[in-house]
């Protein structure tokens, strides 16, 4: 007896648990049982499982019988016709979608030239183990797993042309390339998905060698020549929004340029770009600091007795001033009105942005890497047809990573390109590369790929062959302009005394445990006298008891609250934070006694 379990719950036993399920199989195919179940026969335990759940992956394949798939050419012309739908063929028992359970009983051919009378199923097409992201990758079944995972994951980081009505959108913090291209090398997934509509990369000249040692650890080195042409510009977008709230008491906030006795005014030189109506007008050129939409608002707490006196009439300054260390030019200026009813104001800032060292770009096979070098178009090393790359990128990413889709795509490109058309490069069923080869020779290049390059500061002829052509590269939107941060002095948090933490808040950048340690096994132990004094604090400490004393400042006298005026109390230094944490535990009822020793 076999026992039959329907979403893990035991329902019942049978005898013959094989027939069962044949024919479980054969009435769903003929749409007699809801196509959104599957039955697993253990062979192991000779359990039945039936499942019917939400939440399961399932995935569509077609049925095999005696070695043939039931899908026909005859049905394919139909589909391509329009006379048939997904929901025929689903209906019709021709495609059937399976889970991870039910999956173990079958056998799946990958291709149709593979197909056996022992296959029970047909992938409809191989592509389609790949996510959308992945099968944009061409030649995908070239690559290392793990780097078609990064490959996906980069495509997304892209900047490109994300919206057509960009330029009435405000989306925060979004990026827009100003050239956009389509790719030479494409797979199936491009046009299925109309990619050339919202492309996300340029078609470049790649040469994989070293130069200066500039492109070393994954990083690459750009010919600046291609950034005058347009190569990898984009401009960067960022909102800020202010409205007029509404308080109790009827009080409201008030959108113009603040008077000098507003509570906080900053300077005349921060409201120089406002207008009239305290909105600053497009096109203005600003930087950190600068008011873009001047603010006053009620005072923040009205007690009863304040509300007859003069003093509480003096409004507060809460303008929106252009964010630590940003910059750009004003785009957009929106005057509108929010659910509420209440005034609502929006500024769109753009900063056009060129690349730079430290800029992030990347291929499509997750090979990814930041700008070491600019060089001047006349320095680059050039072939001796007279090509000058736009990147150079380093041959040391390739053999660990074994990304050998980045070497074909770049020969694919270069057959593209020189005989003007699209590569298809679709994972599983792409152009081979011998027929790549073959045509690259025709076109008069070396089918390997390889070239005889100059150097651009000599002229001398290199001794290696170079590996170059033509590939589709992304810039991404981890550019160094929204992460370069330094501070000297600034802002503190108010509990530990502790410089605040992050770019947006100017904060500072925090030496922890593990850099100290690097420190002393450097041999440099002394510099953490220097770095770890940014909450330095100088406190009185009583030499009898142990705890922290009271200085008065006015009567320029010390005590200790315990032991009165009689002893001795000095004055040493500690850390903020050791002072907080005594204290922390004084609340808990811990006595925690300094005993201080003579420095000398």
């Amino acid at each position: 007896m076999s026992e039959v379990y329907l979403n893990n719950k035991l329902a019942g036993e049978v005898d013959n648990p094989q027939e069962i399920v044949e024919q479980f199989r054969e009435q769903r195919r003929k749409g007699e049982i809801s196509p959104n179940a599957n039955i697993f026969f253990n062979e192991l335990t000779k359990d039945v499982y039936v499942e019917t759940q939400k939440g399961r992956a399932r995935r569509p394949l077609i049925v095999v019988k005696d070695g043939r798939p039931l899908i026909t050419e005859e049905h394919l012309k139909k589909l391509e016709k329009d006379e048939m739908q997904w929901q025929d063929l689903l209906q019709e028992g021709l495609i059937e979608y399976l889970d991870a359970g039910e999956e173990e009983n079958c056998y799946v051919a990958f291709i149709e030239d593979q197909l056996t009378p022992d296959h029970t199923h047909l992938e409809i097409s191989p592509l389609s183990m790949l996510g959308l992201t992945a099968s944009l990758v061409p030649y995908g079944n070239f690559n290392q797993s793990t780097r078609l995972n990064a490959g996906a994951k980069n495509q997304k980081q892209a900047v490109g042309f994300y919206a057509a009505n960009f330029s009435v959108r405000m989306d925060m913090d979004v990026n827009l390339l100003h050239y956009p291209q389509k790719p030479i090398v494409q797979t199936m997934m491009h046009d299925i998905w109309n990619f050339d509509q919202h492309a996300a990369g340029q078609n470049i000249v790649v040469a994989i060698m070293s130069y200066k040692g500039y492109n070393m650890e994954d990083a690459i080195v750009l010919n600046r020549g291609s950034l005058d042409r347009g190569f990898g510009r984009s401009t960067y977008y960022r909102p800020s929004l202010a409205e007029e709230l509404r308080y109790a008491g009827g009080l409201v906030d008030e959108i113009s340029i603040p008077d000098k006795d507003v509570k906080g005014y900053k300077s005349e030189k921060d409201y120089r770009f406002l207008e009239g109506d305290g909105i600053i007008y497009p096109e203005a050129v600003v930087r950190e600091g600068d008011v873009i939409i001047g603010k006053t608002s009620p005072p923040r707490f009205l007690s009863s007795l304040d509300e007859y006196s003069i003093a509480s009439s003096t409004r507060r300054e809460s303008s929106v001033a252009l964010r630590h260390g940003e910059k750009g030019i004003i785009d957009f200026v929106l005057i509108t009105e929010n659910e509420e009813g209440n005034r609502l104001i929006q500024v769109r800032v753009r900063d056009p942005r060129t690349p730079e060292i430290g800029d992030k770009f990347t291929s499509r096979h997750g090979q990814k890497g930041v700008v070491g070098l600019i060089v001047p178009a006349e320095d680059m090393p050039f072939s001796s047809s007279g090509i000058t790359p736009d990147i150079i990128f380093s041959p040391h990413g390739i053999p660990s990573r074994m990304t050998i889709a980045h070497l074909i795509e770049l020969l694919g490109g270069k057959v593209g390109a020189l005989s003007g058309r699209y590569i298809n490069g679709t994972t599983f069923d792409a152009e081979p590369e011998d027929a790549l080869r073959k045509e690259l020779l025709n076109l008069g290049f070396k089918e390997n790929g390889m070239e005889t390059f100059y150097n651009g500061e000599t002229g001398e002829r290199m001794v290696a062959q170079i590996y170059a052509g033509n590939m589709y590269y992304l810039k991404l939107k981890h550019m160094v302009a929204n992460k370069l941060h330094s501070r000297a002095r600034g802002p503190i948090q108010l509990l530990t005394r502790q410089p605040t933490e992050g770019r947006a808040k100017e904060g500072g950048l925090r030496l922890g445990e593990m850099e100290k340690d690097t420190f002393i096994a450097h041999g440099a132990s002394l510099l953490l006298k220097e770095r770890f004094d940014s909450d330095r604090t100088i406190v009185p400490v009583c030499e009898e008891c142990g705890l922290i004393a009271v200085s008065d400042e006015f009567r320029n006298r010390s005590y200790c609250p315990l032991c009165g005026d009689t002893v001795e109390i000095n004055n040493i230094d500690i850390s903020y934070a050791f002072k907080l944490i005594l204290d922390e535990f004084k609340s808990l009822g811990i006595y925690p006694k300094l005993q201080l020793e003579s420095k000398y």
